[in-house]
């Protein structure tokens, strides 16, 4: 391409948007790619601020901003992902299903570290929504030498960048411990709570159980339940190291394979996360979760929901960003929380 005064662009074709801003009233582009330029155009093109315009030269080598877009779009987009049409250089991709959105870092990281090159995302290991905003993509000049684009595309490795999980996860158990809630003493406020954030995820919860605070009562309890097929049991209190708080012994004690007991995260470091050996996860609740707003069960349960295993390198990773901040009108998972 090449630049000439605006005044002389009369029949010469546009390479690129041309975006006009009236405060209040329009933002979008006024001239699009291969417009040929008319006299009547030079006046709105010199009151937006176009005293030189680019117009397009074909040299070999080079590929337009649009199309490059295109190519780094192919980069990312996977299953249950919607992409828009270009414009002015860029393309977005949002999400066409519920699920948990996942990011190759490493590559995208390797991709991103390319001089003229840009993909960004929103963080990955989170639950997203149909219609979510989830990655834009373009190049960083109006044109871009071909080269460029195969050293992304090399360093791509192949396969999309990105991934959509849908939920897999459809039935649940909560063991509600505690002698208190087993003999009707108070009442059980930590199930609902449990059972709004599973229905979020698609999880319908068919167990309820109150077994007490023995340990061979509780254990007996995730067996029978597990029985019973559910896809996921979740046992709450008693993740304390007070000495009446023996749900771990518990999960310990029904054959489940203990991940970790205890994460790096506030609130909910007490959280215990387990496996059987069909898969099944267990998750022992802390009482935080029921009654603070957001905690470590609302950054696992999206992983857990999708199927996919939380590993201990998983929840030490959590550590920055693992400190909620208590705000008095919570945002998240707009907010830094679990990021």
């Amino acid at each position: 391409m090449k630049q000439i005064p605006t005044r002389e662009a009369v029949g010469h074709v546009l390479c690129h948007d041309m975006t006009q801003i009236i405060p209040g009233q329009y933002k979008d582009a006024r001239f699009r790619k291969g417009h040929v330029v008319r006299e009547e155009d030079i006046p709105i093109l010199l009151s937006m601020g176009k005293e030189h315009l680019y117009v397009w030269e074909m040299v070999p080598g080079m590929v337009h901003e649009n199309d490059a877009a295109e190519r780094l779009c192919a980069l990312c987009r996977n299953r249950g992902m919607e992409r828009s049409a270009v414009k002015e250089g860029k393309i977005e991709l949002t999400a066409a299903m519920d699920g948990l959105f996942l990011v190759d870092s490493a590559r995208l990281k390797a991709v991103n570290t390319l001089e003229d090159i840009m993909i960004a995302t929103r963080h990955g290991g989170t639950a997203v929504r149909k219609g979510d905003k989830l990655a834009g993509t373009r190049v960083i000049p109006l044109v871009i030498e071909e080269e460029k684009l195969r050293r992304a595309e090399a360093a791509a490795s192949g396969k999309p960048l990105l991934e959509l999980l849908p939920w897999k996860l459809k039935t649940a158990a909560v063991v509600a411990t505690g002698s208190e809630v087993a003999q009707g003493l108070v009442k059980d406020a930590f199930t609902p709570v449990v059972e709004k954030k599973l229905a979020e995820f698609g999880i319908q919860t068919l167990e309820r159980r109150t077994p007490g605070d023995g340990t061979e009562a509780v254990k007996d309890t995730i067996l029978d339940v597990k029985r019973r097929g559910v896809d996921l049991i979740l046992c709450t209190g008693g993740m304390s190291v007070d000495p009446d708080d023996n749900t771990p012994g518990a999960i310990r004690r029904s054959g489940a394979e203990i991940t970790a007991y205890g994460a790096p995260v506030l609130p909910g470091a007490m959280f215990l996360l387990g496996y059987f050996g069909d898969g099944t996860p267990i998750l022992g609740l802390p009482g935080c979760v029921m009654y603070a707003q957001r905690t470590i069960f609302d950054l696992v349960l999206p992983k857990v929901a999708a199927g996919v295993p939380v590993t201990r390198a998983d929840l030490a990773a959590m550590g920055e960003g693992g400190l909620c901040l208590g705000c008095g009108a919570c945002t998240y998972p707009n907010c830094g929380f679990g990021t």
